[in-house]
């Protein structure tokens, strides 16, 4: 996957997401299987703007961005900020 994919990816996730929150305040809210979907968006949303950073770098410092993996999300949720 190169950097246009993944901004792709992460296009397409963000219009999932968005839609998800527009549904959650044009009705009472999100059913339990609407909020999973959510939180499992923002954790991709996560993972792919990982990826895409550390692409990036890898690019900058002369190494191969093909080498860059997605993180496992429990690694990527806990990053501090």
């Amino acid at each position: 996957m190169d950097n246009d994919q993944i901004i792709g990816s992460i296009n397409d996730l963000v219009a999932e997401e968005r839609a998800l929150r527009e549904r959650s305040s044009q009705q009472h809210g999100l059913d339990s299987d609407e909020l999973a979907r959510l939180r499992a968006l923002e954790v991709q949303l996560d993972q792919c703007w990982d990826l895409l950073r550390r692409r990036r770098a890898k690019a900058e410092f002369g190494e191969d961005p093909n080498t860059a993996r997605v993180q496992p999300a429990d690694e990527v949720e806990g990053y501090l900020g």
